[in-house]
């Protein structure tokens, strides 16, 4: 992969860094888009997903008790944005907070920022870059990192793979993609193949349901594919167990 690396010009004295420059310190981008590129060497197959949500509450139950203590999962980022996107209280306007919170974990897929199909160019392009540069931020501070891929409709092709090493461990989320109706498949299908072209994944883990055609496929052409079931799922699994042994 073609990639320059940034110029770090420190800025002058009285100026706030709105757009979190600080976070490209020793980070390459990619030729022509600009996208930071995000190393996951470290990445491991997780043991457990939690979501951002989740992670915030164990942090604010098990701080007191053991300033040290570590939990074997990944946290990851498939929720609503404004549960980890908030303006003053989000991950990136307050990243070494999240950091403080997600230290104690195994690692995390990067951030799940929206860039839903009706979103301005400017904006999906943004957040794509933002779910890169959070993941470098964190692999810079020793947090193991999987590099979440989200792609829309064709125009966001030229950019919304780059930054990711190829042949590396990628995660998808499949809760908020539409695949359950049968009309929005051949679109997911077309996106998921331009990635796996692209970027050769050795393993691709999806958060939501895995259960379609394309990913059995893709798992006898040799992809390791591992699913892990939604909040949402795991809620209607137990409420239908309750429902059953009542």
């Amino acid at each position: 992969m073609n990639t320059l690396e940034s110029n770090n010009n420190t800025p002058r004295k009285g100026c706030t860094d709105m757009w979190n420059a600080f976070m490209t310190k020793d980070v390459e981008f990619t030729l022509g888009s600009d996208i930071p590129v995000c190393s996951c060497d470290k990445a491991i197959i997780p043991h457990e997903l939690i979501s951002y949500v989740e992670a915030k509450h164990i942090y604010n139950q098990k701080l007191k008790a053991n300033s040290d203590f570590h939990v074997n999962a990944y946290v990851h980022f498939y929720i609503d944005d404004q549960k980890f996107d908030g303006f003053r209280e989000g991950i990136w306007a307050k990243p070494y907070a999240a950091l403080d919170i997600i230290r104690h974990f195994s690692g995390a897929i990067t951030p799940d920022f929206s860039t839903n199909a009706d979103f301005p160019d400017p904006i999906k392009r943004y957040n794509t870059y933002r779910m890169r540069l959070f993941g470098c931020f964190l692999v810079n501070n020793g947090i193991p990192v999987i590099n979440n891929v989200r792609w829309g409709t064709e125009e966001t092709w030229d950019y919304c793979f780059d930054g990711i090493p190829y042949k590396s461990i990628v995660a998808i989320g499949t809760v908020a993609s539409g695949i359950n109706k049968l009309e929005n498949r051949p679109l997911f299908n077309a996106g998921l193949y331009k990635m796996i072209n692209l970027l050769a994944p050795r393993t691709i883990i999806v958060y939501g349901s895995a259960n379609y055609d394309f990913f059995k496929q893709l798992s006898e052409s040799g992809i390791q594919i591992i699913s892990f079931p939604s909040q949402t799922s795991l809620a209607f699994s137990a409420k239908k167990g309750g429902d059953q042994h009542e």
